[in-house]
């Protein structure tokens, strides 16, 4: 069996795009890492509960991860104010490239990983941290030597009619249609669409494993509060499926 490692930016991201396909690979009995760039902390983690970090192995034991790793950096807030470093830490868009994939390669040589996940080009909906996840989990593959990168997406057309079902539910989700643009990716880039429908289970009580943000006031704790109050297989009609771009690997030079 295979080891699956996941990088994601913050706590509950592992869920919305890769829950079904981590407990899809852990019930085959592959090994399933989870990785975290941030810990969703805005400021200095000396000064706050590890609340997020909690909730995060809770989902990770309902999907059927092994284990779970912080890489170490702070939230860096998604929005046109990009703040100040907390004095203990850096934000994670602002981390040197080269050093984050450094502390990632080292993860993955650990664990002998046969499979990455990472995010797509334009970081799925565009939050910095996200992108960031992109450009570090692919140098961080190169390092380590990976054989196979998985970014996670969705279709852009998809992304549009879940924002227009949103909207004719009245769940206040803060999107404009027209930044949909210019995020994830389109149909014809996806490589791999997969049906979680059977795991829809675990990956909503997964979701609602993040009470502080499933109560929260952050952008999409509404959305969140609605799904993991649906049924499971309306559940898993929303969120039943998950995309991916295959990295190509680069050719070694001559």
């Amino acid at each position: 069996m295979a080891t699956v490692v996941a990088l994601h930016a913050h706590p509950d991201d592992e869920v919305i795009t890769t829950g079904g396909t981590l407990a899809q690979a852990a019930a085959s009995g592959h090994r399933v890492v989870i990785v975290v760039a941030s810990d969703g902390i805005m400021g200095a983690a000396y000064d706050a509960e590890p609340t997020r970090i909690n909730e995060l192995r809770a989902s990770a034991a309902i999907l059927g991860a092994e284990r779970v790793v912080h890489l170490g950096y702070a939230d860096s807030g998604h929005g046109p104010i990009f703040y100040p470093d907390p004095p203990d830490r850096v934000r994670f868009a602002r981390a040197d490239t080269e050093e984050a994939a450094g502390r990632l390669a080292a993860i993955l040589r650990e664990e002998n990983a046969a499979l990455l996940l990472s995010y797509d080009a334009n970081g799925g909906y565009g939050h910095r941290d996200h992108v960031k996840v992109h450009e570090v989990g692919r140098r961080a593959a190169e390092l380590a030597g990976v054989p196979r990168v998985l970014e996670a997406t969705m279709p852009r057309d998809f992304a549009e009619r879940m924002l227009a079902l949103a909207r004719f539910l009245r769940i206040p989700v803060r999107y404009d249609p027209a930044d949909l643009r210019n995020t994830f990716s389109p149909s014809s880039a996806i490589t791999h669409r997969i049906d979680v429908r059977r795991f829809a289970r675990q990956k909503q009580a997964a979701l609602a494993a993040h009470r502080s943000q499933v109560n929260g006031s952050g952008r999409l704790s509404p959305a969140m509060r609605f799904l993991i109050r649906v049924p499971a297989p309306v559940f898993g009609v929303l969120l039943g499926r998950e995309w991916f771009v295959e990295a190509r690997r680069k050719r070694p030079s001559q």
